[in-house]
């Protein structure tokens, strides 16, 4: 018969358990929902989340995707929604930085944005890129190098129009 023991302090074995020495988390099938007064504003999901904390910022990742849904006037509907293969939410700055494959669409008027990268600044409800852009909407495609627009993306600026197809639905 062989006994073997280890010992540590309690100060230690403390510092291992304790919540507050946790630098980062991870959740599955993450669903995150923002309101104001009461009322939906924002809800996003995504099929994991990685949480990071440190002295200077609070990162959320979604190294596989993420999809937010956003909400105006008090409306159970969602207005508008974007969409990525990748994520970065800043929580300090109100910063989400979306990459590969990003989406925008404004869900009223049938409107979408494609592109490689995207920054959507919270605070300024603000959505911006200045990677190549492909908007479509039901009568035309337009194709422009970067983009400034309105989260609900219903306002919209485009820099550098490239071109501008009308779409006949008889063809």
């Amino acid at each position: 018969m062989m006994l073997f023991s280890c010992e540590n302090s309690m100060e230690k074995v403390k510092q291992f358990i304790d919540c507050d020495t946790i630098t980062g988390l991870m959740a599955y099938d993450v669903v995150i929902e923002r309101s104001d007064s009461g009322m939906l504003v924002a809800k996003l999901t995504a099929p994991v989340m990685r949480s990071v904390d440190n002295q200077d910022s609070s990162v959320l990742e979604f190294p596989k995707g993420f999809v937010a849904f956003m909400y105006e006037n008090g409306d159970t509907a969602p207005t508008s929604k974007i969409s990525g293969d990748y994520g970065v939410n800043y929580e300090r700055k109100e910063l989400v930085f979306a990459k590969h494959n990003v989406v925008v669409e404004n869900i009223k008027t049938n409107e979408k944005l494609e592109t490689e990268t995207l920054y959507w600044n919270q605070r300024k409800k603000k959505i911006y890129t200045r990677n190549l852009v492909k908007i479509t909407s039901p009568d035309k495609i337009i194709f422009g190098d970067s983009l400034t627009a309105n989260e609900s993306f219903s306002r919209r600026e485009i820099f550098g129009i490239r071109a501008t197809m009308e779409i006949d639905e008889d063809e």
